[in-house]
């Protein structure tokens, strides 16, 4: 554990709030804490609202900046080492370990890559995409605000391939040739979080397409392109699709959350690895290609002699 320096919060209330107290609203919309652990906040002068010690009795009006002081807090220990794997005037390209988050949240703020790569290589880093805290490999940055509208188009257009490697529960079938998934991706309950991202026929389209390169004993090797950029995309689907990866604690064999407890999103227990990133630079245009080996078990086995 690590003590960091704490963080400001600020948010405007909204108007979806109007009329009600700041306590009330605090309470509804931060629910990681209990209305008593917001007393005691107030109480101690951690929140202002328009630049003045708040009550909790005040009803703000809307866009308002409510700001939450949180203290420094100690964070849990991480994996914080990653590996430079490009490097040029406009962007950069990190792998990740497995454990560590990408951004701030959930209890994490100097223990993220986003922390690490802007002290360590760029502190104006931005990036341009996130990875689960379980998941592992490329992460993708910008260095320039030109770099980084004009990649962030080239993803919403789909202009960025992805590939995946991913260790699946059972023996997903292999018909030579990859397989198109399809499962719409959308909020659902959750028992503890209130609402998860999971397979559901409400939810957004979205489009997976998974190549079998190992079969094992009671699991699956694959490589998984993601063609949209749902949350939780490939564990939904491939838990959809009946092959959960292995030791997720979250998603069932259905891609919704687990009938037991399900686990947090960021829980670990997963082998899920970013493998390759496929792009054309922003400012030359010329096509570039960036490689996170895998982690070894994720492998396929040597062939024999």
């Amino acid at each position: 554990m690590a003590l960091n320096g704490g963080y400001s919060y600020r948010l405007p209330f909204p108007p979806s709030a109007q009329g009600t107290s700041l306590l009330d609203f605090l309470t509804a919309e931060f629910r990681h804490s209990t209305r008593q652990v917001w007393e005691e906040r107030l109480a101690r002068g951690e929140v202002e609202v328009a630049g003045h010690p708040a009550t909790g009795a005040e009803q703000p009006r809307p866009g308002t900046m409510v700001v939450w002081h949180r203290p420094p807090w100690d964070e849990p220990d991480v994996p914080l080492d990653y590996t430079l794997l490009y490097e040029d005037a406009d962007l950069l390209a990190v792998t990740k370990p497995s454990g560590l988050p990408t951004l701030p949240g959930g209890g994490f703020l100097a223990h993220t890559l986003l922390t690490r790569v802007r002290a360590d290589l760029d502190p104006a880093a931005s990036p341009l995409h996130r990875l689960g805290r379980g998941t592992s490999g490329a992460v993708l940055f910008a260095r320039t605000a030109h770099a980084a509208a004009t990649l962030s188009a080239d993803w919403r257009a789909g202009r960025v391939d992805k590939v995946y490697r991913a260790l699946a529960a059972g023996h997903f079938p292999d018909a030579g040739a990859p397989t198109d998934l399809r499962t719409p991706i959308g909020p659902v309950p959750h028992p503890r979080l209130g609402r998860v991202h999971a397979a559901t026929p409400t939810g957004k389209a979205a489009h997976s397409r998974a190549r079998v390169l190992e079969t094992r004993a009671d699991s699956t090797l694959l490589d998984v392109e993601i063609l949209t950029g749902r949350p939780h995309q490939i564990r939904i689907h491939l838990a959809a699709a009946g092959h959960p990866l292995v030791g997720d604690p979250l998603y069932g064999p259905d891609g919704t959350p687990l009938a037991d407890l399900p686990g947090l999103p960021g829980d670990l227990g997963y082998l899920l690895h970013a493998h390759t990133l496929h792009f054309h630079h922003p400012v030359t245009g010329a096509a570039v290609q960036v490689v996170s080996p895998p982690p070894p078990a994720l492998h396929p086995a040597e062939p024999a002699e």
